[in-house]
């Protein structure tokens, strides 16, 4: 035997049991035995040392109707806390969540300079003020992940910003130096799809999610994983020519697909065509339910090139659940059945597509639940349904 087998064995014994832990809420040592097929010296033996460390706590069945009230373990919640956070343009959105990803806090915090040395002290700051309110807890602070809405490499470090205009910076470095704890940073569009597998959508390994809001991005879990790309940067799907020749991207190309099937792109167009009012979600939403045949037009052009992408990346990918994230999408009673009339193509094969339950939140509950797996060593989470979150 090669040294380090069973240490290895334990620890992947011990992800098994925590994961179904999870997933249950509630579980007896004997159901746990049964769904993991590890035997009950094993589940006795790793739960006896989850209790020590006051990861998992016993409770009572109260409402058994025969015999002996079994003893049910669960997670403890309260043992520590995650940090979520996503630095967006304007505003930097905080999670705070327990261990089973129930949010404690959301703070919204205006960015007012869009200067780094005062984006970072912002962060930093923050992130003092959460520790301090979990010192009391087990375990303190678990985690803070970090999304960016740009380029990140493999390593954590980001190579893009367009919102800040940010390159080739060590913010992960530069937050640790600041409030002495590790920092992980991720994608935005990654985070939006570790959320939509760990809240949602359980029993896929295969998820794609698309956002769609200030331009386009692609999350990708594939065989339980993120797909990162070569270097970190494999999902930068808005850039992806849908109209040769079409409108200039700052980006450098003509017709990417975000020019046409954003949320930013539908407003801008509507705003051109009447400039003298100001179009936000309230508006279109009222516009539309009016009949208004400007936003009627705007919404039927959204739909038909976003399915264009959506052909070209289910090609591409072959997921099984495809989930958009889109608030404008939302508005539209028939948009998932006007998308799957448009995916005809003997060759598009997908299970499902369906409209992301958490919306804006999905980003920063991702982060929350990807801090959580980091701390618990489970790769793969099943957490409480986050529906109730939505927005």
């Amino acid at each position: 035997m090669v040294t380090g087998d069973a240490s290895y064995i334990k620890k992947i014994n011990r992800a098994l049991i925590i994961r179904e832990i999870m997933k249950e809420g509630k579980i007896s040592r004997a159901d746990l035995s049964k769904i993991t097929a590890l035997t009950r010296a094993t589940i006795s033996a790793q739960v006896a040392d989850l209790l020590e460390e006051e990861l998992v706590v016993e409770t009572e069945l109260e409402h058994n109707p025969v015999g002996r009230k079994p003893i049910m373990l669960s997670l403890n919640a309260q043992a520590g806390y995650a940090l979520g956070i996503d630095l967006d343009a304007g505003h930097a959105t905080f999670m705070l969540s327990d261990l089973t990803g129930h949010p404690v806090t959301t703070e919204i915090t205006p960015i007012q300079s869009e200067a780094y040395e005062d984006i970072v002290q912002l962060l930093a700051s923050a992130i003092r003020r959460y520790q301090s309110r979990c010192a009391g807890s087990r375990y303190g602070m678990v985690g803070i992940v970090l999304a960016i809405h740009g380029l990140v490499s493999n390593e954590e470090t980001i190579k893009f910003v367009p919102r800040f205009q940010w390159q080739d910076v060590d913010l992960k470095q530069d937050l640790e130096r600041a409030v002495g704890a590790a920092i992980h940073l991720e994608n935005n569009a990654n985070l939006s799809a570790f959320a939509e597998r760990a809240y949602a959508h359980h029993t896929t390994d295969n998820l794609l999610c698309v956002t769609l809001y200030s331009g386009i991005g692609l999350g990708m879990i594939m065989d339980g994983k993120f797909f990162r790309g070569h270097e970190g940067f494999a999902g930068e799907i808005g850039h992806m020519i849908v109209v040769p020749g079409g409108e200039p991207c700052a980006c450098g190309n003509l017709g990417c697909w975000e020019k046409y099937a954003s949320e930013t792109s539908v407003l801008r167009n509507i705003l051109a065509a009447e400039p003298g009012d100001t179009s936000d979600m309230e508006w279109i939403s009222r516009r539309f339910a009016e009949g208004d045949e400007q936003v009627l037009d705007a919404l039927n052009q959204f739909v038909y090139y976003l399915s264009i992408g959506l052909n070209n990346v289910i090609n591409m990918y072959n997921p099984d659940v495809v989930v958009i994230d889109s608030e404008l999408l939302r508005m539209v009673p028939d948009a998932l059945q006007r998308i799957h009339h448009q995916l005809h193509s003997q060759i598009s094969h997908y299970r499902e597509i369906t409209l992301s339950g958490m919306g804006r939140k999905s980003c920063v509950m991702g982060a929350c639940a990807l801090a959580i797996s980091r701390f618990l060593n489970v790769p793969v989470l099943s957490l409480p349904s986050g529906d109730e979150l939505a927005d």
